[in-house]
Order: structure tokens, then sequence, then C-alpha cells
């Protein structure tokens, strides 16, 4: 019989009141299958991907099972990164949330040991931790082993991947003495996740949620087709073109990320990183503007995206395809979530990427159309479209008597209501402009259509977005589009140009890169303030890190940022002067790459 709410299995008062305060009433198809199996006290495998709910699936059954009046460790769940173990965290303390006295910790890296140590002493009896700082624990003799009741591997692949397995197979001999369950979960089953089953479990219930179960039917698939030089540039007009707030793109490396943030930043899309080599209080701070949405955009690698849960996350873009079709499904799971819709974007170039999207077409049955990069006439006109509507729903709730008033002096003076209607139209455009090059030919390829997954010749496309190769990078002029872009009235060019100053203490700069006199040799606007800030190459920060701490924490448009010169010690930034004062008291004790910041105006 195929259970279709969570009343059918006869859970307790407390995780009931929970479930419903969450608003689940239909488990998923891994919950429905997993859960009976668990409360009966037998050992899983589960095969699901994220946003399949596999967290309440082993979550609900072990808080069933925890004895509230032993105050000791009965149930350890093993994550590997900390975001997932923060978020599976927050999931078991919802659903335990009237289950009378049951309390959980997170443990991972980075963070005190005395403060774990206290919560494991104060009485926890639920551990989520990653492997090896749940290993310091064990030998330290601070985390006990002989009550626990059931262990769960999550994300058991990943864990692997990132070299876990000794620390996952020591935590599993050591915990082997116990009365315990054993659960494992995991997006793949490669033979050493099979090794650990045979080894560890007994008996286990093999639950696996279908291709078709992971098939989600919210997300709108694209690719586009881009030659390489522009694959910014496109991201850059697909997030303004579908004004997207809260995108994550993902890239296959951790040096892509840092690029393409500083990249965005420099068009004037607010973008921060995410990957492995981030210092834990600085992935939590990224973390939190992202989840604020005062970052629009979060670059990540897939491993320090594990762990990622956005509410109503509107897009994932694929910078670079995944390695596996798996890992797409994983990756784009993160939106179109709760019945919402979602985009997932996909930019290809060549003949691997052409086989990679039709690889995935086939894994997960779903057809991805090709998508047409939008024109900037198109941006403008989609802009101009949104302004309208927002005017007349302005016009429609609100009494405008008094400014009315004001427009008719404005005629007194000789500027007519329709000069001035136009200047702030105009002035209102510049300020909510994102920054994408406008001096590139766009050209897209030639539109094969495509059966059956193939294009009709024999799978092979042309990318053209851009100018044919032979005739240079870049506009009809012969620059290169990565290399300048126009901002409003100023001419900029980007942080990761290659024109660099060819003596001295060389500063990175974001700004314009074709000026090689010094900093204080340059030509200064009186509008705007130069500030001194304590960090710089030694403390490999970044334009794009500027850019993204000082518009995240200030909330100013980063298109406004001016010049940035990085020495090795110390960076000098450009910005206008109404905001100097919101940016030294925001940037006040807080940190860029994980050190403390001290901002104040250059002498």
């Amino acid at each position: 019989m195929s259970i279709t709410t969570f009343a059918e299995l006869s859970l307790s008062e407390g995780i009931n009141k929970a479930l419903e305060e969450m608003g689940f009433t239909t488990p998923s198809p891994i919950q429905a299958q997993a859960i009976p199996v668990l409360l009966e006290g037998r050992d899983v495998v589960g095969q699901a991907q994220t946003g399949t709910g596999k967290t309440a699936a082993f979550g609900i059954p072990l808080i069933e099972i925890i004895d509230p009046e032993m105050k000791k460790v009965q149930g350890i769940i093993l994550c590997p990164t900390r975001e997932l173990a923060e978020q599976v965290m927050g999931e078991i303390k919802k659903l335990s949330k009237y289950t009378k006295d049951v309390r959980v910790v997170a443990i991972y890296g980075g963070q005190s040991y005395d403060r774990q140590i206290k919560a494991i002493r104060d009485g926890v009896q639920i551990v989520v931790g990653t492997p090896g700082r749940v290993i310091d624990h064990i030998d330290r003799g601070t985390l006990k082993l002989e009550n626990i009741k059931m262990l769960v591997l999550d994300e058991a692949d990943e864990m692997l991947n990132m070299g876990f397995r000794d620390d996952i197979e020591t935590i599993l001999s050591e915990t082997a003495e116990a009365d315990r369950q054993t659960v494992l979960f995991s997006a793949t089953m490669p033979k050493p996740i099979q090794d650990i089953a045979r080894k560890f479990q007994k008996d286990p219930v093999v639950i696996k949620v279908t291709r078709e179960e992971l098939t989600i039917s919210t997300i709108t698939q694209k690719y586009f087709e881009v030659r390489d030089e522009y694959r910014t540039e496109a991201i850059t007009r697909l997030i303004t073109a579908n004004a997207f707030a809260n995108v994550i793109v993902f890239c296959n490396t951790k040096m892509k990320v840092d690029n393409l943030v500083d990249e965005l930043n420099a068009k004037g899309v607010l973008a921060e990183g995410l990957h492995g080599d981030m210092q834990q209080a600085q992935r939590n701070n990224v973390m939190g503007k992202f989840k604020e949405k005062r970052v629009q955009v979060l670059v990540a690698t897939d491993v320090a995206a594990r762990g990622i849960d956005v509410d109503n996350l509107e897009a994932v873009i694929n910078f670079d395809l995944p390695m596996d079709e798996e890992s797409y499904v994983h990756r784009i799971g993160r939106t179109g979530r709760a019945g919402k819709l979602g985009s997932a974007f996909n930019l290809v170039t060549g003949r691997k990427d052409q086989r990679k999207i039709q690889d995935i077409e086939r894994f997960t049955k779903a057809t991805i159309e090709k998508g047409t990069i939008p024109t900037l006439s198109e941006i403008k006109d989609i802009r101009r479209k949104k302004f309208q509507g927002y005017m007349q729903e302005y016009v429609a709730t609100n009494n405008l008597d008094e400014a009315i008033a004001s427009v008719m002096e404005f005629g007194e003076n000789g500027i007519s209501a329709e000069t001035l209607a136009a200047a702030l139209l105009n002035m209102h455009q510049a300020w909510k402009h994102v920054d994408v090059s406008d001096n590139i030919e766009l050209r897209q390829g030639s539109g094969d259509r495509r059966e059956g997954g193939r294009s009709e010749r024999g799978g092979e496309r042309e990318s053209r977005f851009g100018r044919d190769r032979d005739s240079g990078r870049g506009d009809r002029n012969g620059r290169s589009s990565d290399r300048f872009e126009r901002s409003g009235s100023r001419e900029r060019t980007s942080s990761f140009s290659n024109d660099r100053p060819e003596r001295g203490d060389r500063p990175e700069r974001g700004g314009d890169r074709g000026d090689r006199r010094a900093p204080s040799d340059r030509p200064t606007d009186p509008n705007t303030v130069r500030l001194f800030i304590n960090l710089g190459r030694e403390q490999n920060v970044r334009p794009g890190d500027i850019v993204g701490a000082i518009a995240g924490e200030a909330r100013i448009p980063g298109r406004d940022i001016g010049q940035i010169d990085i020495y090795d010690k110390f960076t000098f930034v450009n910005v206008p002067n109404e905001h100097v004062d919101p940016i030294i008291r925001s940037m006040k004790n807080n940190t860029i790459k994980g050190h403390k910041v001290n901002i104040e105006v250059a002498k």
C-alpha cells in the first residue's frame, strides 16, 4: 500500500505538530519509503538527490527513537561540509520543536572546540558533524559512542570524493559494538559506497528514487551557445533580462569562481564567491548576504555549494557544465522547489558541451530548449516596460498633488513637464542600469534544429556569440569587450585586463588600467573621495572582494565604486562623496576574506 499522508505513518504528536507547522502534509517518495523501514529498526541504503526531502526521511525516525531522558549522544549524522551540517541541524531542530528535551548540535572545523565540548557535555542527543571534527572529538574522549542508536551518512558519495573514507570507516568501526542502525544516503552509488554498505550494514533495505521522480517539472531548462570569451557577458545579459534577484552560478574550479566574481562585479552585477579555500567566517558572511538578498549572484563550486538551501532561489546557471548527469540534477534541484517556478540555464561551448547536453536530456528524460542571448535593445525594452508598470502602480496608489505643483514651478522656469519627466526617467534608468558591454556585436548561431537531442549536422553546432574568430575579439574597432565597458558617462576597464604597469609596486586595479601614473598623480574627480583599506595582495584581496564587501555592506550599487588600486599591504578605492560615511560606518568591525578591515579617508 502506498503512503500518501504523514498521518498514515503513526508518528508521535510532537512530530505531527512540527510537520503541520512546516506545512508538510504529503511525504515525498523517499520519505514515504524510508520512514516506515527505519521505524522498524532496519538499516537503509537510500539513493536520493538534494531537494527530495531526505533529511526528514532519516531525521523523523531518528527523533522518534531518541530517549529524551538520557542526556547522552544517541544519534550521529555525518555530512561532507559545514554548510550541510548547519542545514541538517536546522531541519532536525524544526522537526523536534515539539518533542520535549531532544537537543541537537552541529560540530565542524573552524569552530571553537570549547563551545562544541560544552554543548555535548550539556546533554545533546543528536550530533551533526563533518567526519574530521567528529574523529577529533572521539580521539579527545569528548564524544562517547556507547549509546549510539542510529548513525547516518548523508551525501556519502561526496564525503568519499573529499577523501573522508578512512574517517568514515573509523567512525563506523568505533560504533560497531553499539546496537545501532546504519543509514546511508547518497546521490550516486559507486563501488566504494557499496563496499561500505556490505561491510558495515546488516541486511539493508535499498531505496532508490527513480529518474522520473527526480525530474522537476517546475524548472525551465535552456542552453545557450556562446563562445568562451563571452561567457561572462552572456550571464550578465541573462540575469539582467530576467531580473533575477538571487542566482547561483556554478563553476568547476576555484580559480574560475574568483575570476567570474571579479568580472561580474566589474560589470555592476553584485556577486560573491564560495569555494573550499575560504575561511569559515567568510563563508558564513557570504551566505548571510546571499540569503538576505544583499548579494545578487553566488558563484560556487559543487563542493562548496553542498548544503546550500535558499528559499525561493530563482535560477541556477551552469557557467561550466557539471562532470556527470547526476550532478546536473543535483545543481538545478536547488530552484523550482515547493511548487514554485525556477530556471536552469546552461552555457555551451563546443562539441563536448553539446554532447553533455544530449546526455543530460537522456538521463533526465527532459528536453533542454535552445535559448537566445538577449540583445541590448531587448534588455532596454524589458527595463522600460517594467518601469512603466511600476509607474502605473505608483500613480494609482499615491497622492501626487504636491508633486504636480512642483512640476508647475519647473514649467514657470522654462522646463516643460515632458522634459522634466524625460530627465527623471533617464536618471532612473542610469541608476538602475546593470553594466552590460555595448560595444560588441552579438551574432547567434545559425539556429540548427535538433531531432532526438541531435542537430541536423550530427550533433555539431557552431557557436557564434560575438564576432567570427578571424575578425578579432571585440567590436569593429578591435576593442576587447573583456577589457572595456561603459558605465553611465564614465569609461572603465574591468579588473581582469592584462594591461599593467611595468615597474614598481604594481597595483591590481579594478578601474582604468590604461592610466599608468601613480595613484597620487592621477586626476581626481571633485565628487569622489579616495579611501584607504588596510588589506592588500598579501591577504589575497581582489577587486571583486572590495566591490562585493563595500556594495553589500553599505548597500550601494557596485557600479558606483570607482578606481581600485591593490598593493601588497593596502588598497585604495575611489567612491562618491555621498557614500563615504555609510561605507566607513558599515565596514567598521567587518571582514574581507576573513581579515578584519579598517577603512578611512586616505591622507
